[in-house]
């Protein structure tokens, strides 16, 4: 796991105590320096696999609550990546639009993708090819090339364009599907909320990260855990503001 290694070694140095901790029914809010968002993985719990040391994380520096990454219980993991990316602030962050980015970058190309996003759809129109992954078997549709994530290994080496989400950290997929990125040279992304805004992915072959600052944490912990969906700009306005990296 040495993407998670790099990722909490680059945050080190920004380490101090937690403030608050939520784990709601989408998103994963650690509140350390900063406020940091992770997918929720691992619901619903089965019986007995408790988060380590709970009704105590608030007692934890956010490098303690960062070693939660390396877990394979998947509610600890969305903790752990929470917690580095409340150590994690974007150094060089560009003005630029992420989505149109990736849009133009994509147009005529064999393109793989890796999460959901909003501009997915759109992906579809302008792609010369694109391949969906996905985890949730019932969610498969091969027909629409949509497909289950073990396939990478086949697609991804032939595709021009990589997109990947930044929760694959939690599920410890990131470092092999970026490995299959770099066989195929593809222009490669990584983003959402769970995405570290840090400048260890460019070690690892990303071209743009883009990712989430939060604005006003108590505003956003709130939110998170009162309800599921998505957390934007539009249920989030003034709370939150998307960030980009380019290498």
């Amino acid at each position: 796991m040495k993407l998670i290694d790099d990722l909490i070694a680059y945050a080190s140095p920004n380490n101090t105590r937690v403030l608050d901790v939520r784990v709601g029914v989408s998103w994963t809010g650690v509140w350390s320096k900063h406020c940091g968002l992770a997918k929720t993985y691992g619901i619903p719990v089965a019986h007995g696999n408790y988060t380590r040391d709970m009704g105590h994380l608030t007692e934890k520096t956010a490098l303690e609550l960062a070693a939660y990454s390396y877990s394979w219980n998947l509610v600890e993991a969305s903790i752990g990546v929470a917690a580095i990316n409340s150590i994690t602030k974007a150094k060089r962050s560009v003005n630029i639009n992420a989505r149109d980015l990736i849009l133009d970058k994509a147009r005529g190309k064999k393109v793989a993708v890796s999460g959901s996003f909003p501009f997915t759809p759109e992906l579809h129109k302008l792609a010369k090819e694109m391949w969906v992954f996905e985890l949730d078997q019932s969610k498969l549709d091969p027909a629409n090339r949509i497909i289950t994530e073990t396939a990478a290994e086949h697609i991804i080496p032939d595709c021009e364009v990589v997109i990947i989400t930044g929760s694959t950290l939690i599920n410890k997929s990131a470092e092999r599907l970026l490995e299959l990125a770099q066989i195929a040279r593809a222009y490669t992304v990584v983003l959402g909320p769970s995405t570290p805004l840090s400048e260890v992915w460019f070690d690892y072959g990303v071209d743009l990260v883009a990712g989430t600052e939060v604005i006003q944490p108590e505003a956003v912990l709130l939110k998170l855990s009162q309800s599921g969906g998505m957390l934007d700009t539009r249920v989030c306005p003034g709370e939150i503001v998307f960030k980009a990296m380019q290498r």
